[in-house]
């Protein structure tokens, strides 16, 4: 090599590392500069109590490449609640589809302690929907994967992987520790009843997936109570199971889809006396669903929202999971204008100076009323947000005000059996104060 080339490619090396070096030091100084203008305080700044016997992740916590990696976290949650996030200890049993996508985005979210169980092996045909897995990865346990992978996201965080099918006879192995939340993505009716029914003797918080294969519409993905999984096939044999064997009804979290399945499981074409060759485990299916892969990967990332929002203490309401036809939101309305208008000049006494109709004058508004905000349920119902249906029937209920001295607004007004209806206008109209002697449990649910 002659001078002149030798001179420029040292040249060449020399200009691209002061660039690299130049980034590096625009990029550290961007984040700071964007953590000041947020009054983001970064996470090593903040004493971290350490989790269940792992304090050196309070220790990583603490490390400025860890704070920086969680700032847009402590962002929306605030330090005290990502501090939570971080401690908390995870168990996600089942890693296929729904399972790897949900560890993976509770890892990304802070979660420091996660124990991940799978049985099962990552094979070519799961490449379409797990998180993570490469080719290179086929034929490894899909724990292992997880875990490898885990480590070169958040090398910092605490990664049990456990190869091994859950059993009631590995329930102290596997639930043991004291987790703060458990999430069921077992595809199996039997192993999910056992896990389900575990947790609840164990009072440890879990979150139960049902099925996302041969589906493919995201807008029908639901978070509901376990008494109104009627909807989805393995979430009802589940429903079903538990009820019967354990005598558990409710209080368990189910995601699933209200869409039905857009087609059959995959036959196996062999004679009945070879199907057992491609069993994996007695009990199990045999044949396979078809997956697309976008589906279960939202489903994981539901899972992981719901985990993670009550881990940090700030949790969603879910939208609520039933049917109603046009005709009984309309039926409501001009139930509610009969009432209005049966009270005639009594009802002007306490100054209810604008028509009704240009108060709720639309049916959307009565939709509101009905289905988000009351569930289609009397709000005396013990248990209003459990149906065991999608479809409600309001024919026996009505819409009257909470408080007869401000108007029939959005704002005041309760769904009650018509019963009851009567029974509060009579106890109510004309003085507030003797509702609130004798329905103060309702007045505490209002909250109008």
């Amino acid at each position: 090599m002659n001078a002149p080339t030798l001179s420029l490619c040292t040249s060449f090396v020399v200009g691209v590392a002061a660039g690299a070096g130049f980034v590096l030091f625009y990029d550290a100084n961007r984040s700071c500069l964007r953590r000041r203008a947020t009054g983001i305080t970064p996470l090593r700044q903040h004493s971290f109590s350490a989790p269940k016997e792992q304090s050196s992740v309070t220790a990583a916590v603490n490390d400025e490449i860890v704070a920086e990696q969680f700032t847009r976290n402590v962002q929306f949650f605030g330090i005290e609640a990502q501090k939570k996030v971080a401690d908390a200890f995870v168990v996600v049993i089942g890693l296929g589809g729904v399972g790897s996508h949900c560890a993976h985005m509770l890892l990304r979210s802070g979660v420091s302690n996660l124990r991940l169980v799978d049985f099962d092996l990552v094979s070519v045909s799961s490449l379409n929907r797990h998180a993570l897995a490469t080719r290179n990865d086929v034929g490894t346990s899909k724990a292992e994967c997880l875990k490898s992978h885990f480590e070169k996201i958040y090398p910092e965080a605490q990664i049990e992987a456990k190869v091994m099918l859950y059993e009631r006879s590995r329930e102290e192995l596997l639930l043991g520790g004291h987790p703060d939340f458990v999430v069921d993505c077992i595809d199996n009716v039997e192993t999910k009843v056992d896990l389900l029914a575990a947790c609840v003797r164990r009072n440890i918080q879990v979150i139960a997936c049902g099925g996302a294969g041969a589906k493919c519409d995201p807008t029908r993905i639901r978070l509901v109570d376990i008494a109104e999984s009627a909807v989805d096939p393995l979430a009802r044999a589940v429903r079903h199971r538990l009820k019967r064997e354990y005598r558990i009804e409710t209080g368990i979290w189910v995601l699933l889809s209200t869409e039905k399945p857009k087609c059959d499981l995959v036959s196996v074409e062999s004679s009945d006396s070879m199907l057992t060759d491609y069993q994996i485990l007695p009990n199990f299916r045999i044949r396979t669903i078809p997956v697309f892969g976008a589906l279960p990967a939202i489903f994981g990332m539901a899972c992981a929202a719901h985990v993670v929002t009550h881990l940090a203490g700030q949790t969603f309401d879910p939208e609520p999971v039933l049917r109603m036809q046009k005709k009984q939101f309309e039926t409501q309305l001009d139930r509610l204008r009969d009432r209005e208008d049966a009270r005639g000049s009594q009802s002007s006494s306490v100054a209810v100076d604008v028509e009704l109709s240009s108060i709720v004058s639309f049916t959307q508004d009565i939709v509101y009323l009905v289905k988000d905000v009351w569930h289609a349920r009397s709000a005396r119902a013990q248990t209003p947000l459990q149906s065991k249906g999608m479809w409600r029937n309001t024919s026996g209920l009505c819409l009257t005000r909470w408080d007869p001295s401000r108007p029939a607004c959005l704002d005041n007004l309760v769904l009650l059996t018509l019963d009851e209806a009567d029974e509060h206008d009579a106890q109510v109209w004309g003085t507030m104060n003797n509702s609130t002697t004798q329905e103060n449990g309702l007045k505490a649910l209002v909250n109008l």
